[in-house]
């Protein structure tokens, strides 16, 4: 059994990359959301979206330690079946994510609350993760690869940009997307 059957109360989804942007599934909600314990990554090889196996990208996981502002999604319990058969075709293409519960604080700061959301989590024993590479070796592979959900670059920069419009200082990627820029 999955994750996500296990817990008949979870209607939230953790946006944390590329979801934040396009979910692609319905919701009645989205909030502000902050997850403990787990920080976005570009630490996961894409041998699907955003490469190949050729030629791989590099794509956001969840990985261990620290913290994560995302995006929440609340989904209603008759949309629930649908939205998790979505992501799970969407996100566990080559089964490189952990299928997790997590507890996350949703609203504003004044106005939050503790929440269960599934959550994408990196797994660390699979052949697609990468590890903490370093900004050149991000910046050799990210612009040659391209997958079936468009160019790496889009990718990277797509997410950047959102994190700037929610307020989310990313040290490290704002560093790659300044550097994506320069080499276009």
């Amino acid at each position: 059994m999955r994750q996500a059957d296990t817990v008949n109360d979870t209607r939230w989804v953790f946006g944390y990359g590329s979801l934040m942007w396009r979910p692609g599934f319905a919701h009645t909600d989205r909030q502000p959301a902050h997850l403990t314990g787990l920080h976005r990554s570009l630490c996961v090889y894409s041998y699907v979206h955003r490469g190949t196996p050729d030629r791989p990208g590099l794509v956001l996981g969840l990985n261990h330690g620290g913290a994560c502002r995302g995006v929440a999604f609340k989904v209603t319990d008759a949309d629930w079946p649908d939205v998790v058969a979505y992501l799970r075709d969407r996100e566990q293409v080559t089964n490189v994510y952990l299928e997790r519960v997590r507890p996350i604080r949703v609203g504003a700061d004044g106005d939050s609350r503790v929440v269960k959301a599934l959550c994408y989590v990196v797994d660390r024993r699979h052949e697609q993760y990468a590890g903490d590479l370093s900004l050149e070796t991000m910046l050799d592979m990210i612009p040659v690869s391209t997958g079936r959900s468009g160019p790496n670059t889009e990718y990277v920069l797509n997410t950047v940009a959102h994190l700037e419009e929610i307020g989310v200082a990313d040290t490290k990627l704002y560093a790659l997307a300044r550097r994506l820029r320069d080499l276009s």
